[in-house]
């Protein structure tokens, strides 16, 4: 099940960050098709946010196809994001990780990190997947 966190530095709306949130969850399949949403109230108390911003999340996710409501049952997740890489992405994962820690042994901060990988995916031009993968 998701676990939402806020950025309280972020310029992002606090509704928009639990969307986004969801929508990784499903490009790299740790959520699915069939999931259920952590229910609203639950989900309010434990950010100490209003219910009223995680439902508005939730109803973005609806009206771009991702989640469905079931009246008294919940919130479910009906679509993935994750496409044909996602078997490529535990490798990549731990690769990541790996890479991770030499920046930090490196003496980078979590947001000097950030802002380097942000900085290079913008300077890098998309590039078609190469062919087998």
């Amino acid at each position: 099940m998701i676990e939402f966190v806020l950025d309280g530095r972020s310029r992002v709306a606090t509704y928009m960050q639990l969307v986004l949130q969801v929508k990784q969850a499903l490009r790299v399949g740790l959520a699915q098709p069939g999931d259920r949403l952590p229910k609203v109230r639950d989900v309010a108390q434990a950010l100490a946010i209003n219910p009223n911003t995680v439902l508005k999340a939730y109803r973005e996710l609806e009206l771009e196809g991702l989640a469905e409501g079931r009246p008294g049952v919940g919130t479910f997740l009906v679509r993935t994001l994750a496409g044909p890489s996602l078997a490529h992405q535990a490798a990549l994962r731990e690769e990541l990780v790996a890479w991770l820690g030499k920046a930090q042994a490196a003496g980078l901060a979590r947001e000097d990190i950030a802002a380097l990988v942000d900085t290079t995916l913008r300077a890098t031009p998309d590039r078609p997947p190469a062919s087998g993968t």
